[in-house]
């Protein structure tokens, strides 16, 4: 008797091959992912920057002292109404910033989920008018304090209180960098949300 010798070979499945090449051709190629993780460390880094801002300004106050101790004249920042909206205004930037952070952690874990972006680009935008009016306001009255207005009797009082300016300035400065920040938000939220 002979014995028959078997001639099959084992083939695996068609399926769980194909299916394997499929998920690895089927990854998002897109970006939307590194936009998010973008659009998080740029969240951290305007938050930082609007806290500097509110910090700096709200911090900034010198005092002269003229002859004797009897005369001094101060400056601060609680005395110009235009830098008290500054510091209250930056500190909203600030608080809203910190609230947005697990939006913007949403959008990292699900890159294509258009509701939190959407809410983001909308609260971004109006957050960016409010930072840009005060930096503006407060980058008006930081120009008098430097170079006055000779038509309305203002003086420059930088020349006496030049620390109370260093620190004013800054505070501008970096209300102005959490703004720029801001529009780059509002940009990159606008193309991941072109691109649903």
């Amino acid at each position: 008797m002979m014995k028959s010798e078997s001639t099959a070979i084992d083939v695996p499945e068609s399926g769980t091959v194909s299916k394997g090449k499929a998920s690895l051709m089927a990854a998002p190629r897109d970006g939307k992912k590194g936009i998010a993780i973008f659009d998080f460390i740029l969240r951290i880094g305007a938050l930082v920057s609007a806290l500097a801002a509110a910090a700096t300004m709200g911090t900034s106050d010198e005092t002269l002292t003229f002859f004797n101790q009897f005369f001094q004249f101060q400056a601060s920042y609680d005395d110009i109404p235009t830098f008290q909206f500054f510091v209250i205004a930056m500190a909203m930037v600030a608080g809203y910033l910190v609230l947005s952070l697990p939006f913007s952690m949403v959008s990292i874990v699900r890159p294509h989920a258009a509701g939190p972006r959407s809410l983001l680009l909308i609260f971004d935008t109006v957050t960016l008018a409010l930072n840009t009016s005060a930096a503006a306001a407060a980058a008006d009255i930081v120009y008098l304090a430097h170079n006055g207005n000779a038509t309305t009797n203002w003086f420059a009082i930088c020349l006496q209180f030049g620390d109370f300016c260093r620190k004013v300035s800054g505070a501008v400065v970096a209300s102005f960098a959490s703004a720029v920040a801001f529009m780059l938000l509002v940009v990159m939220s606008g193309l991941a949300l072109r691109r649903n």
